[in-house]
């Protein structure tokens, strides 16, 4: 029923679930505007980090997976996993992606074509968006959401694994977006309509990103006290039946960033999520500025001649990732150039002239440390928990560590004569 599926979008969304597919044994027509990726996939190389993914990609090439420029005809259904981003300035949602791929799609395709709506939208676009395009051209469309949600790292073990939300325009088209999934997925959740699929998507990430606000508005209710946040919330924690409260740490990635945003677009009655994602965008710029006080309060008030390391530029280190949109380090360095500091960038997966495009000089992890006057660390990524610090720091100019993630070994830091703080924390019973 689903021989031919065209995916419009080689992302992160995209080019994982075209694996998939691929994997599962369908043929799969992969779109993209960009000559560099579209160039890049032809050759068998994909443009991300996510494990197994050019492996299962290399393997269908030519086979049961084609890449274009355009959608080709004759397919049975098109999923759209284009970006669709906010404003900068005015943090409303741009869709004029999602606009362009609904209208290629009624170009190329014929009403009997299944369009999936992949790419998270505010509630309503798939209906006032999409259809208009598809309606345009049709007297009749078959439409379905399926949002993704599933997790960089381990993206192509999710969309087996994870429930695949369904919700269609009508019954037929119900019935055939389920019918697609399940050739994917263990396990499909239909529901009633586009837009309460739209909404379980964007309700997941929202969600998540409220949780790890309250852990990091409780580690900085720790700074105030003088107390170790840590300590808080695993006494907190410790054997007590009501959820856990969430690690202090940097909330990043394309979707947490921006699917508030996406929710509250047009519902001012979204408060606490707009609260909860203030607190998280505040963070890596309360952090920025401690290390640039601390750096003043060793070097008086002249930091222009500091040099500052900083330990992973990707949003997040576990499960690792190579992505950089919404990383705390994009908040930080606005602060760092006003403060005259030289950053130096050290990624296990982000590529030098990424970090060179924000500003850092890429360097390896001995001369992060050995030409360093203080040492941020950014993300848990395992390579960073392996670190020997008595190895690295002994000789150095290093006067302290911010540890984000608390990853390191404190007592193996502080024994070598260097100071150790992390997200509010400075030691025990030292203020920060």
């Amino acid at each position: 029923m689903f021989g031919r599926i065209g995916i419009l979008g080689m992302g992160y969304v995209g080019l994982t679930l075209a694996a998939g597919l691929a994997r599962n044994g369908y043929e799969v027509h992969g779109v993209d505007t960009e000559t560099r990726v579209l160039g890049s996939l032809r050759n068998g190389r994909v443009h991300l980090f996510e494990p197994g993914l050019e492996e299962t990609l290399r393997d269908a090439l030519g086979r049961n997976f084609f890449v274009h420029g355009m959608l080709p005809a004759d397919l049975d259904a098109a999923i759209i996993c284009v970006s669709t981003p906010i404003n900068g300035k005015t943090r409303q949602p741009d869709l004029s992606n999602l606009a362009a791929a609904a209208a290629q799609i009624a170009r190329r395709c014929r009403p009997s074509t299944l369009v999936v709506v992949r790419s998270t939208v505010p509630v309503g676009a798939s209906r006032q968006v999409v259809l208009p395009a598809l309606t345009a051209e049709w007297e009749t469309a078959r439409l379905v959401m399926a949002p993704e949600r599933t997790i960089q790292g381990q993206a192509l073990r999710e969309l087996t694994e994870l429930p695949q939300v369904v919700g269609g325009l009508d019954e037929q088209s119900r019935l055939a977006g389920l019918a697609m999934f399940r050739g994917l997925a263990k396990q499909v959740v239909p529901v009633s309509s586009l837009e309460v699929a739209e909404l379980v998507k964007l309700a997941n990430n929202c969600h998540t990103d409220l949780i790890y606000a309250f852990g990091n508005e409780v580690a900085l209710l720790a700074e105030r006290h003088g107390v170790d946040p840590l300590e808080v919330i695993h006494a907190a924690n410790h054997d007590y039946p009501r959820p856990d409260l969430a690690m202090p740490g940097f909330v990043g990635g394309s979707c947490l960033s921006k699917d508030p945003y996406l929710l509250g677009s047009g519902a001012p009655e979204s408060f606490l999520i707009a609260a909860a994602r203030q607190r998280n965008e505040q963070l890596p710029v309360h952090v920025a500025a401690t290390v640039v006080r601390k750096l003043r309060q060793l070097r008086g008030d002249e930091t222009t001649a500091a040099t500052l390391a900083v330990l992973g530029w990707a949003y997040k280190g576990w499960p690792p990732t190579d992505d950089t949109r919404g990383a705390a380090i994009v908040a930080m360095m606005p602060v760092f150039r006003a403060a005259g500091l030289r950053v130096l960038g050290h990624d296990p997966l982000v590529p030098d002239e990424v970090i060179q495009s924000y500003g850092g000089e890429p360097v390896g992890i001995d001369k992060a440390f050995s030409e360093a006057d203080a040492v941020l660390v950014l993300n848990d990524h395992p390579d960073y928990r392996a670190l020997h610090v008595p190895t690295l720091l002994p000789g150095t100019g290093v006067r302290f560590v911010f540890d984000s993630w608390r990853v390191l070994d404190e007592q193996a830091v502080r024994a070598v004569g260097v100071d150790y703080c992390g997200i509010g924390y400075s030691g025990i019973g030292e203020p920060a």
